[in-house]
């Protein structure tokens, strides 16, 4: 399985590689780990992008579901050869950017959708199966949380 995870919300501002998450775009990427934890994924690996809200998006991710993450400098938001970059990883998420995010969807399934920040896509053997938007996420994410005593 491949997911594609566009980066949560970032701030504004300069340098752009160095742009960090929001608290809106914490709170995003937090809800994708909580998510694929109660979808019960097995992802083997996360790969992203070096830039910084990309990075930060990926640690939220990736905490919760103990998976390794490593910083790949192909996915800065340029195209990528990404039969070459999963090669032998198994189940692989990626996390980058748009709009290389929505380019890549569409020439691995034929769908035309954008990614949002925050949104996450799985694709199985050329076969979208699974496109989700953040507020879809965080309703995934919640249903996994405890519910309080009254």
């Amino acid at each position: 399985m491949l997911w594609l995870l566009r980066h949560a919300e970032a701030a504004d501002g300069a340098p752009d590689d160095q742009r960090p998450l929001t608290e809106k775009g914490i709170a995003q990427a937090e809800a994708v780990g909580r998510a694929l934890r109660q979808l019960g994924e097995n992802i083997d690996i996360c790969l992203t992008s070096p830039k910084l809200r990309a990075v930060q998006t990926a640690e939220r991710v990736c905490e919760p579901l103990g998976i390794p993450m490593r910083i790949e400098p192909a996915l800065s938001g340029e195209p990528v050869d990404v039969q070459r970059l999963t090669s032998g990883l198994g189940s692989v998420l990626l996390v980058g950017h748009d709009p290389s995010f929505s380019i890549l969807l569409h020439e691995l399934t034929g769908a035309q959708a954008r990614m949002k920040k925050g949104g996450l896509a799985a694709i199985s053997k050329g076969e979208l199966v699974m496109l989700a938007r953040p507020s879809e996420l965080a309703a995934i994410a919640a249903a996994s949380a405890p519910v309080a005593a009254g």
